[in-house]
């Protein structure tokens, strides 16, 4: 079952982590970004900004079948809705909102991606799949929260049917494929370890969330906190017009983000900040244009920018500045300003 917007912590109401938000609305807007990694210590709102994004997600329309096929792409059509197609049967649809699809630490292999009863294969000779997580996310958000501590090959295994659309499962020579577009979120607290650098360059965006240090704005959160828990319908409708307003720009952005203008300059300044900090490949470079067109529409501008390509380029570039061993980590956010005055 569904939970309730308003039974969620409003996402306007999350005081700072204004980088966090952005990230999760861009990719909102342009799920080919790739995802976001959220990064920080515990308790500074990863799981609840998260959780309260279904409220600013548009409605989506889908095929009424267990893998709520786009009707918009009958090329990705399951098994069964092709079968339906070839039968001249009427593809019913529906609209509903996006959900926020959690993953368990404890889920299988099995689970995640589903399973082929070979039983009723060798029986009857047609295929019978059990859908898994990835079912249940096609055409929403899988958020995997303390995402290092899943095992390496699983995340490996969300991550290709993130960047192909499909989940693939084959058991005893029988296969079947079904559509597996989602949006990918990832949290983890970086003091219980982290991912390899193979995986992180995989996600198109990476945040850093920290504990509120100044007084004020660490009292206006525990204050938020409060009212909410004291009664969280009224809250919450003290908010229902930003977050609805939120909800339209995402819904513009998503009609309008064809028609941004990316000049080839634009591609050349974000193949320049590529090549300053040395990255390996061409993802930061494709990742600073699609969220730099994304922010650009978000804004409900007809071009993107040098200024949008510096404001999502410390999204982009976390994750992937190489490191030794001894360094302490992270952008360098004055060496990312002087990148940005010279390019």
């Amino acid at each position: 079952m569904q939970t309730k917007p308003e039974s969620l912590f409003p996402f306007e109401a999350i005081v700072g982590q204004d980088e966090m938000k952005i990230a999760l609305i861009l990719n909102a807007i342009d799920p080919g970004i790739g995802g976001v990694l959220i990064k920080g210590e515990k308790g500074t709102a990863k799981s609840t900004t998260v959780r309260s994004l279904v409220q600013v997600l548009p409605e989506s329309e889908h095929n009424i079948c267990m893998f709520h096929c786009d009707p918009k792409h009958p090329e990705l059509y399951c098994p069964y809705c092709r079968e339906d197609v070839a039968a001249n049967k009427k593809i019913e649809t529906e609209i509903t909102p996006m959900r926020v699809v959690e993953l368990p630490l404890s889920a299988t292999e099995d689970r995640i991606a589903g399973t082929l009863d070979l039983e009723h294969v060798l029986k009857t000779g047609k295929k019978k799949f059990e859908p898994g997580i990835l079912a249940q996310a096609n055409g929403n958000v899988l958020y995997i929260d303390e995402v290092n501590l899943l095992e390496d090959y699983i995340v490996d295994m969300l991550l290709d049917s993130a960047a192909m659309g499909v989940n693939y499962v084959e058991r005893e020579g029988v296969s079947f494929t079904h559509p597996a577009k989602f949006i990918l979120i990832g949290s983890m607290n970086p003091e219980e370890g982290d991912l390899r650098p193979q995986l992180l360059d995989r996600f198109g965006l990476c945040v850093n969330v920290k504990g509120e240090k100044d007084i004020s704005k660490r009292a206006e959160i525990v204050y938020r906190r409060l009212q909410f828990e004291a009664d969280p319908k009224t809250f919450y409708k003290e908010y229902e017009g930003a977050t609805e307003e939120i909800k339209q720009k995402i819904i513009r952005a998503r009609e309008k983000l064809s028609k941004v203008k990316t000049d080839l300059d634009i591609v050349k300044a974000a193949s320049f900040i590529a090549v300053y900090f040395k990255l390996e490949g061409h993802r930061a470079d494709i990742n600073l244009i699609r969220a730099g067109r994304a922010l650009a529409a978000f804004e409900n501008r007809d071009s993107v920018t040098r200024e949008d390509l510096g404001k999502v380029a410390p999204m982009v570039l976390e994750h992937r500045i190489k490191k030794t061993p001894f360094e302490k980590g992270g952008l360098d956010r004055e060496e990312l300003d002087k990148c940005l005055r010279v390019m």
